[in-house]
């Protein structure tokens, strides 16, 4: 049986390492690349904590692009920073050198490139803003026949979204932040006929971090990819955190263990409103994860990482 192609796209939080580190145990796929978009991170500790991921799972040969995009609303510092915490962790830097490739092009042209040399559809796995896949359509509109689908942690539906008002004056708390930074990039990719599979808000803010699960990581910290993420997860605990970006990626792994629903939005690109994704009657057709077995998505993670 062939596997699934899938093209990686994230953003440098904590959660977007986890994920990668999730996509990389999922024997049905082959992962064809990484693209590393500079939003919610420093880029260039991002891309090496990326590389450094790679290594440490034996998955040297998968390549790394640094994208070159810019976003409309850059995230806060606070959130950027935790690039360098992960880039320094000492299980991460346990040799002088990274085999992990990293790609000469800019990370929005490396995906044009594999996407016009692959050999099937590939499934576009984004955590971050959609801005390079609006970039890469625009300057290649051959490539959207590539594309079997975009599996994307983002949006808000019908819950307030996470744009906090102390870090965004004027703006109404309705957009999430992925869509926010860049949201005249997601209404472009909402003019493609690309089937889209939302992680929204409204399923995220249902399945937390919790003690408990980091706790289990420690429990098996024999297993370096599971403390690696207990690690990771440790960083950010003392916060309300959700488990974003895994949730999405899970969906992958075990599509049965969600319930999707078909929803008509539209993308707002300015005003209060900005990044909101609204659900309005006659707007562009996508579906959301509506509804996934908790305890499933939490034991299939441990078990993921417990390798």
């Amino acid at each position: 049986m062939s596997k699934q192609l899938v093209l990686m796209d994230h953003d440098g939080g904590v959660d977007d390492y986890l994920a990668t580190m999730l996509l990389l145990t999922m024997d049905h796929v082959e992962l064809l690349g990484i693209v590393v978009t500079p939003a919610d991170c420093y880029v260039q500790p991002a891309v090496s904590a990326t590389r450094k991921i790679l290594d440490l799972m034996g998955f040297s040969h998968i390549p790394v692009a640094e994208s070159t995009v810019r976003g409309i609303n850059p995230f806060p510092y606070l959130y950027r920073r935790d690039s360098f915490i992960v880039d320094h962790l000492p299980i991460l830097n346990q040799s002088e050198t990274i085999n992990t490739p990293l790609v000469a092009e800019p990370g929005q042209d490396f995906m044009v490139k594999v996407l016009r040399e692959a050999i099937a559809p590939v499934t576009l796995m984004v955590t971050g803003p959609l801005t390079n896949i609006a970039v890469a359509l625009d300057q290649a509109p051959d490539i959207e026949a590539k594309i079997q689908k975009i599996v994307w942690m983002g949006g808000a539906l019908n819950v307030p979204g996470n744009i906090e008002k102390n870090w965004e004056p004027g703006q109404d708390g309705s957009a999430e932040w992925n869509v926010y930074w860049d949201a005249v990039s997601a209404a472009r990719v909402w003019k493609s006929q690309i089937e889209i599979i939302m992680c929204t808000l409204d399923l995220t803010n249902n399945v937390p971090l919790t003690s408990e699960l980091v706790q289990k990581m420690g429990r098996q910290r024999n297993y370096p990819i599971s403390d690696l993420a207990g690690q990771c997860y440790a960083l950010v605990i003392p916060q309300d955190y959700y488990c974003w970006d895994v949730l999405a990626t899970a969906y992958l792994g075990h599509p049965e263990f969600y319930q999707l629903r078909e929803w008509e939005t539209e993308i707002i690109t300015n005003g209060m409103s900005q990044g909101r994704t609204k659900v309005v009657a006659g707007g562009r057709k996508i579906y959301a994860m509506d509804r996934v077995d908790k305890e499933a998505f939490y034991n299939y993670i441990l078990q993921q990482w417990a390798r």
